[in-house]
């Protein structure tokens, strides 16, 4: 079976399945495991990198036009003549879209694949999008052993932190400038960390928000963590939300409790690091009772 995977999570899981010698063909966010790298290139984005607030004008006013964000090479997917294209429909602006793959495939000549569409919005939608993945790749026992492996994960560290008498209130930012807090699954893993998530909304898509808001909110906790931005890039892009009066009067920041995390590689690819995911959390929530060895390549103090 020829499998190209067009988000990077589904990636990951196709090769958490077993099944990375299928794999032919990759979205240009896919980049873990490493060797997936050498894959060929399916997808690019229409508009050249940016700081948080370019970035966000720049995507806006493609959207507003009714035009993608991203583009499938179309071409390139003709020549991979692949069996399953896995892609989504939970964001047009995370990756590709549902309708630029289709019209991509109707364009191809040598072979009419399946298209397997994933809409993870919460953390049961990940499980199940496992299943899915795994049930289309013909290996839904593989599927079925791996989802008991990351509930299990997920279950040790829930329990764990159960025992925690403190549960901080936790603001995690998912983009800069414009502000923005998150959601989707993020709230959840804040709870099962042992937190209590006072912005956005479990299985639902990130809210915008404002400084004021956030001001308000005075939470005990504050984690950035951009959506596509590694640690160094989250750094680079702090100062218009550390640079503010009143930033350094916040309780998180005051406490030493504001963090930095990688949302590229773990908080936004709902797949199976969702598990690390949670164990950073945990780590930053409860510093003195986990230790699963992420800090400074998963996160760092602000």
């Amino acid at each position: 079976m020829r499998i190209v995977s067009l988000i990077a999570s589904s990636t990951e899981i196709v090769c958490a399945l077993g099944l990375r010698e299928q794999l032919v063909g990759r979205s240009h966010e896919c980049d873990y495991p490493p060797e997936v790298k050498d894959l060929p290139v399916c997808t690019q984005p229409k508009f050249a990198e940016g700081t948080s607030y370019q970035i966000d004008e720049r995507v806006k006013a493609i959207l507003q036009e009714g035009l993608s964000v991203y583009r499938v090479e179309a071409g390139v997917l003709d020549r991979l003549a692949p069996d399953v294209v896995i892609t989504q429909t939970q964001c047009d602006v995370c990756a590709v879209s549902l309708a630029d793959v289709e019209a991509a495939v109707c364009a191809m000549i040598g072979s009419q694949p399946r298209i397997v569409a994933l809409e993870p919005n919460a953390l049961e939608d990940i499980f199940a999008d496992v299943g899915k993945v795994a049930a289309a790749l013909q290996v839904p026992e593989r599927g079925d052993r791996l989802v008991a492996e990351l509930r299990a994960r997920l279950q040790a560290v829930q329990e764990r932190a159960a025992e925690m008498i403190e549960r901080p209130t936790v603001a995690c930012i998912e983009w800069i400038e414009p502000l923005m807090a998150a959601g989707n699954w993020m709230p959840e893993l804040v709870e099962l960390a042992g937190g209590r998530s006072i912005v956005g909304v479990a299985g639902q898509h990130a809210p915008w928000m404002s400084w004021d808001e956030l001001v308000e909110l005075d939470p005990d906790v504050i984690i950035a963590l951009p959506c596509g931005f590694d640690i160094s890039r989250t750094r680079r892009e702090l100062p218009p939300l550390t640079g503010r009066p009143g930033w350094s009067n916040l309780r998180a920041v005051a406490n030493g409790r504001a963090y930095v995390a990688d949302g590229n590689q773990f908080f936004n690819r709902p797949g199976p690091r969702v598990a690390e995911a949670l164990e950073i959390m945990a780590e930053m929530l409860h510093p003195g009772a986990f230790d699963f060895g992420h800090r400074d390549t998963g996160w760092q103090p602000l």
